[in-house]
């Protein structure tokens, strides 16, 4: 994944960042290294690694790891594998932590406090941080710090990871630390066996009874409950209420992404004409002023302008992750997708392929189910992913009326929620088939899960995220996009028209030829030349389909506003049976090269890819084709 411009230094010392899933970690991460972090993977795996930096009151650096969430160091899953290679010293690049810094849900020391005994027999200077204090006390939990830190016979600091405060404690700690002797921090003997079951098996059971104790000790061996969840719980995991919530809030979003994006698309759609105006004032009509504007303003340009739209679709789906809504969304929707021979756990990983398939598809290395791992990855690109929403948008507002519809729902967004839909309705009968061609010993468990305890999402996090997303978005328009969008214009332009050519100089080009010939095998669904054209490149990505598009059209026409003007000329140059026929086909086609790669290093071969690039191929052009002959007999071609 791209990396932010941070530069770290192997002489800083490293600080990791251990805890359970939903304890909080990743936003006290946030709030000691803030904008001074970067994203990469793991050497060799496709996991995500967080890395930041803070910088002490002293002056001094230190490296932090966000280490993936585990619940044991004896590794089940390819995320508890990667935390335990990195505890360990074995990760390919990574040296072994200088400190590991625990942190515990406050509200629930009962499973916490197992992975902190199991860390401290690694032999690494540990240090405990209590977080998420206010849900405790919110839940009337009094904790005795220091007498949690006699039991374990390590410091315990606290901390509340959404506040701007919250790890002062921390740094201050950090901060008088003498870095260059922590033996007062190493409690453990170095010398535990994760990969030994029966090792695992006997830890485990000790830190049971240890774990009692310590409770018994604080008083803390009563199970207090979380009202307040509880109370929102009866409504949003109500067996008629809750889905209904759950359809109206998805709902809400995909109208959402449609009208509130409208002003900063109208922004950036003025910056883009008013640079091309600049552009065409100072530069005469050559082969460069071409290139700036029918090349890259229409191709880049093209793409940009559905960025706000982007950033809408991430903020929600991170408002729902943090606040704590998602697990009981996939609780909601463990029983319908038991009916398709999946679990509710496949839920967050296809959750997350709408943002970008690849995410998706890692994240599901939670499912412990081998058959469902495999279901999920086969259906996670029929999800429709962020890089599909530009093409949607196209041809959605080219097509589509602004007309508001009853009680103010607005058809545009309608349609959007229709498409997505179409996409979830499509992987579950997918999912279906699949279910009747699998032996019984691979049929699901019931569904086992966490449900974290609600809260207030930091506004600071959700912020980081989605600054950490728009640069990845604009990398790839600034990379891979960019690239693409000049070769197709070069191939767009050469060779040049022969003397007394009629038609536009595209069709003499490689690209027309090309065009020209994909056109025979398009043309049963209503593709024309230059769509064909722009399904080449936009395997590479899908965003680059709206800047191939922009480019061939501004190189096709003769106004020079060519490049601000694709949604009025494919609106009056395609029927509406052939805009149909084209979302109906990005509903199901594959997505980028990236995706198929990542299900290639997750499954170990190219048996997988190569099922799911067939299958989603021959959906896709079924899908076009239905819709395109039902649609001509309709009189709408």
């Amino acid at each position: 994944m791209p990396e932010s411009q941070v530069h770290f230094f192997s002489s800083d010392p490293v600080i990791a960042l251990l805890g359970n899933p939903n304890c909080g970690k990743t936003a006290l991460f946030n709030l000691l290294t803030g904008s001074r972090q970067k994203v990469a993977n793991y050497s060799g795996v496709t996991v995500e690694r967080k890395e930041g930096r803070l910088t002490l009151e002293s002056g001094k650096n230190i490296r932090i790891l966000d280490l993936p969430g585990a619940y044991s160091l004896y590794p089940r899953s390819l995320d508890e594998r990667v935390t335990c290679n990195v505890l360990l010293g074995r990760a390919e690049g990574e040296k072994r932590p200088d400190l590991v810094v625990c942190i515990l849900s406050a509200s629930n020391l009962r499973r916490n406090l197992r992975l902190v005994l199991a860390a401290k027999r690694l032999g690494l200077p540990c240090l405990v941080v209590l977080n998420m204090l206010d849900i405790a006390k919110r839940q009337g939990l009094q904790i005795d710090t220091a007498a949690l830190s006699h039991e374990l016979g390590l410091p315990v600091l606290t901390s509340i990871g959404i506040q701007a405060n919250g790890a002062d404690d921390l740094k201050s700690f950090l901060s008088n630390l003498d870095w260059r002797n922590l033996s007062a921090l190493q409690t453990g003997t170095g010398d535990a066996t994760l990969e030994n079951v029966a090792s695992h098996i006997a830890h485990a059971e000790s830190d049971n009874i240890l774990v009692q104790k310590i409770l018994k000790n604080l008083k803390l061996d009563q199970i207090i409950p979380d009202h307040l969840s509880d109370r929102l719980d009866s409504v949003l995991l109500h067996p008629v209420f809750g889905p209904l919530v759950l359809i109206t809030l998805l709902f809400f979003i995909f109208q959402a992404v449609f009208s509130w994006a409208v002003l900063p698309m109208e922004l950036i759609k003025t910056a883009i004409e008013f640079l091309g105006a600049q552009i065409t004032e100072i530069l005469p009509n050559n082969w460069m002023r071409s290139l700036l504007i029918n090349g890259i303003l229409a191709g880049l340009g093209g793409v940009v302008i559905f960025l706000p739209q982007i950033l809408i679709l991430f903020f929600f789906i991170l408002l729902l992750e943090e606040s704590g809504y998602l697990p009981r969304a996939a609780y909601l929707l463990d029983r319908v997708m038991g009916s398709v021979g999946l679990s509710g756990r496949s839920f967050i990983p296809l959750l997350s392929s709408f943002a970008c398939a690849i995410p998706g598809i890692m994240a599901t290395r939670s499912i412990s189910n081998s058959r469902d791992r495999l279901v999920t990855i086969l259906i996670a690109p029929m999800m429709t992913c962020s890089a599909r929403l530009p093409v949607y948008a196209l041809l959605i507002s080219a097509f589509i009326p602004e007309r508001k519809l009853w009680a103010n729902i607005d058809l545009q967004g309608l349609v959007l929620f229709l498409l997505y839909l179409a996409g979830i309705l499509g992987a579950m009968g997918v999912a279906w088939i699949l279910k009747h061609f699998t032996s019984e010993q691979f049929r699901m468990n019931a569904l086992m899960m966490e449900l974290p305890s609600y809260h207030l999402p930091r506004i600071g996090n959700l912020a980081i995220s989605l600054w950490q997303r728009a640069e990845i978005f604009l990398r790839r328009v600034g990379g891979i996009i960019l690239i693409m969008t000049i070769a197709l214009w070069a191939l767009s332009s050469f060779p040049l028209p022969p003397e007394g050519a009629t038609g536009s100089a595209i069709q003499y080009s490689f690209a027309g030829m090309l065009g020209q010939a994909l056109a025979h095998i398009f043309s049963p669904i209503g593709f024309n030349w230059q769509i064909s054209i722009a399904l080449v490149p936009g395997m590479a990505a899908r965003e680059v389909v709206v800047s191939s598009l922009a480019t061939v059209y501004a190189l096709s026409s003769a106004s020079a506003d060519a490049a601000e003007a694709l949604i009025p000329l494919i609106s009056s140059g395609w029927s509406l049976a052939t805009a149909l026929s084209l979302l109906a086909w990005f509903v199901f086609a594959p997505q980028c090269l990236s995706t198929i790669a990542a299900v290639k290093r997750e499954t170990g071969g190219w048996k997988i890819p190569a099922i799911m690039l067939s299958y989603l191929f021959g959906l896709a052009y079924l899908a076009s084709f239905i819709t395109y002959r039902i649609a001509t007999a309709f009189g709408l071609a």
